[in-house]
Protein backbone atom coordinates (compact mmCIF):
# COMPACT_ATOMS: atom_id res chain seq x y z
CA UNK A 1 0.00 0.00 0.00
CA UNK A 2 1.42 3.39 -0.96
CA UNK A 3 0.14 6.69 0.43
CA UNK A 4 0.27 10.14 -1.23
CA UNK A 5 3.29 11.14 0.92
CA UNK A 6 5.13 8.07 -0.50
CA UNK A 7 4.83 6.09 2.75
CA UNK A 8 4.68 2.40 1.89
CA UNK A 9 3.30 -0.42 4.01
CA UNK A 10 4.23 -3.97 3.06
CA UNK A 11 4.33 -7.28 4.91
CA UNK A 12 6.15 -10.58 5.19
CA UNK A 13 4.82 -14.05 4.59
CA UNK A 14 3.24 -15.94 7.49
CA UNK A 15 5.76 -17.27 9.97
CA UNK A 16 4.54 -19.74 12.59
CA UNK A 17 6.33 -19.18 15.89
CA UNK A 18 5.34 -21.35 18.86
CA UNK A 19 2.17 -22.32 17.03
CA UNK A 20 1.13 -18.68 16.37
CA UNK A 21 0.91 -17.14 12.90
CA UNK A 22 3.12 -14.03 12.83
CA UNK A 23 3.45 -11.41 10.12
CA UNK A 24 5.93 -8.54 10.09
CA UNK A 25 4.54 -5.31 8.66
CA UNK A 26 7.11 -2.88 7.22
CA UNK A 27 6.50 0.87 7.08
CA UNK A 28 8.85 3.07 5.07
CA UNK A 29 8.85 6.70 3.93
CA UNK A 30 11.53 8.49 1.90
CA UNK A 31 13.16 11.39 3.74
CA UNK A 32 16.16 13.56 2.95
CA UNK A 33 19.16 11.30 2.84
CA UNK A 34 17.36 7.99 3.28
CA UNK A 35 14.22 6.49 4.74
CA UNK A 36 12.14 6.58 7.89
CA UNK A 37 11.18 3.02 8.76
CA UNK A 38 9.49 0.84 11.35
CA UNK A 39 8.50 -2.79 11.83
CA UNK A 40 5.30 -4.00 13.46
CA UNK A 41 4.94 -7.69 14.36
CA UNK A 42 1.44 -9.15 14.34
CA UNK A 43 -0.47 -10.38 16.26
CA UNK A 44 1.28 -8.63 19.20
CA UNK A 45 1.50 -5.21 17.47
CA UNK A 46 5.02 -4.91 18.86
CA UNK A 47 6.96 -2.11 17.14
CA UNK A 48 10.70 -2.32 16.55
CA UNK A 49 13.46 -0.50 14.68
CA UNK A 50 11.44 2.72 14.58
CA UNK A 51 13.56 5.40 12.91
CA UNK A 52 12.34 8.80 11.71
CA UNK A 53 8.67 8.43 12.67
CA UNK A 54 6.93 10.31 15.48
CA UNK A 55 4.76 8.74 18.15
CA UNK A 56 1.73 10.17 16.32
CA UNK A 57 2.91 8.58 13.05
CA UNK A 58 3.20 5.18 14.72
CA UNK A 59 -0.25 5.54 16.31
CA UNK A 60 -1.74 6.29 12.87
CA UNK A 61 0.07 3.36 11.24
CA UNK A 62 -1.04 1.02 14.01
CA UNK A 63 -4.65 2.09 13.51
CA UNK A 64 -4.35 1.41 9.77
CA UNK A 65 -2.69 -1.96 10.40
CA UNK A 66 -5.26 -3.00 13.02
CA UNK A 67 -8.15 -2.13 10.69
CA UNK A 68 -6.55 -4.05 7.84
CA UNK A 69 -5.01 -6.94 9.77
CA UNK A 70 -7.53 -9.46 8.44
CA UNK A 71 -6.45 -8.55 4.89
CA UNK A 72 -2.76 -8.55 5.79
CA UNK A 73 -3.09 -12.11 7.13
CA UNK A 74 -5.19 -13.18 4.14
CA UNK A 75 -2.66 -11.87 1.61
CA UNK A 76 0.30 -13.19 3.62
CA UNK A 77 -1.26 -16.68 3.56
CA UNK A 78 -2.00 -16.49 -0.17
CA UNK A 79 1.26 -15.10 -1.48
CA UNK A 80 0.83 -11.36 -1.11
CA UNK A 81 -1.24 -8.55 -2.56
CA UNK A 82 -0.27 -9.49 -6.13
CA UNK A 83 -2.51 -12.54 -5.80
CA UNK A 84 -5.46 -10.58 -4.37
CA UNK A 85 -7.32 -10.68 -7.70
CA UNK A 86 -7.58 -14.45 -7.30
CA UNK A 87 -10.08 -14.12 -4.42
Amino acid sequence: MTFPDETEITHSDIRVINGVENVVVYVERPIDGGFANAFCTLPSYEWSDVTGFSTDDIALFEDIIRKGSHLIYKFARQGGFGNAANF
